[in-house]
C-alpha cells in the first residue's frame, strides 16, 4: 500500500473533504501539521518568509494556548490556521461527543473554519458533524517527514515522486520532523519552484 498519497476508499469515506486542488493549475498547498512549537515553528516561518512562500498550519490547541506568540506570528506573517483538535486525538478512539468538545475547545483558540483530523482518520458520524461547520481538509502527499525510517532525501524524493499539480502536500511542525525538515524543506521548496509550481493557502 502506498502510504504517501490517500487510499482511494478513503477519498470514498470522506467525500466532501478536500483532498487535491485544481489539477489544471500548476499550483501546490503547503500545509504543516501539530505545532506549534519553538523547536520547529521559527524555522518553518524563516524559511517560507525567506521563499516568499504562504502555507496553511493545522494545528493543536494546546499548543496554541501554550505558545500564543507563535500562533499569532503565523497569523501576522499571512498564512492560513485550521484546527486539529486540542490534544491531537484520534477519531476512532473517543466517543463523537468527546471527540467534538476537543475540537471545539481548540478552536476557542485557532479561529478556523478549516479541519483536519488527527492520523487522518475519524467516525463517519464525527465527519458528518464536522462537514456542517468545518471545510475538513485532507491531503494528496503526505511526505512521511515524521517518520524515524525516513531520511531527509527521502523526503525530497516523496515530494519529487508523488506531487502533482492540485496537490496538498502535508508536513509536519513538531520534533518527530524538524531535524529532516531543515534540509528537506528547502531543497523541496526549491524543486518545486524549478518544476514550475506556484504557492497558495485555501480561500
Amino acid at each position: 500500500m502506498i502510504i504517501e498519497q490517500p487510499a482511494a476508499y478513503l477519498r470514498w469515506l470522506y467525500p466532501k473533504a478536500l483532498w487535491r486542488m485544481d489539477r489544471r493549475e500548476r499550483s501546490v498547498y503547503l500545509t504543516f501539521d501539530d505545532g506549534p512549537i519553538p523547536e520547529s515553528t521559527p524555522f518553518l516561518l524563516s524559511t517560507l518568509r525567506h521563499y516568499g512562500i504562504k502555507a496553511t498550519f493545522f494545528m493543536v490547541g494546546d499548543n496554541v494556548r501554550k505558545y500564543p506568540q507563535l500562533f499569532e506570528q503565523i497569523v501576522s506573517e499571512g498564512h492560513q490556521v485550521g484546527n486539529h483538535t486540542h490534544n491531537h486525538i484520534g477519531g476512532l478512539r473517543h466517543s463523537i461527543k468527546e471527540y467534538m468538545y476537543n475540537v471545539e475547545k481548540a478552536n476557542a483558540y485557532i479561529r478556523s473554519h478549516y479541519f483536519r483530523p488527527p492520523h487522518g482518520w475519524m467516525r463517519l458520524a464525527q465527519y458528518a458533524w464536522l462537514s456542517r461547520k468545518y471545510k475538513v481538509v485532507m491531503w494528496d502527499l503526505v511526505t512521511r517527514d515524521y517518520s524515524k525510517w525516513m531520511t531527509s532525501e527521502d523526503v525530497v524524493n516523496n515530494v519529487k515522486q508523488y506531487c502533482r499539480p492540485g496537490s496538498i502536500i502535508t508536513f509536519h511542525d513538531s520534533l518527530k520532523a524538524i531535524d529532516k525538515l531543515r534540509t528537506a524543506l528547502p531543497q523541496s521548496i526549491e524543486w518545486l519552484m524549478e518544476q514550475g509550481y506556484t504557492f497558495k493557502v485555501f480561500k
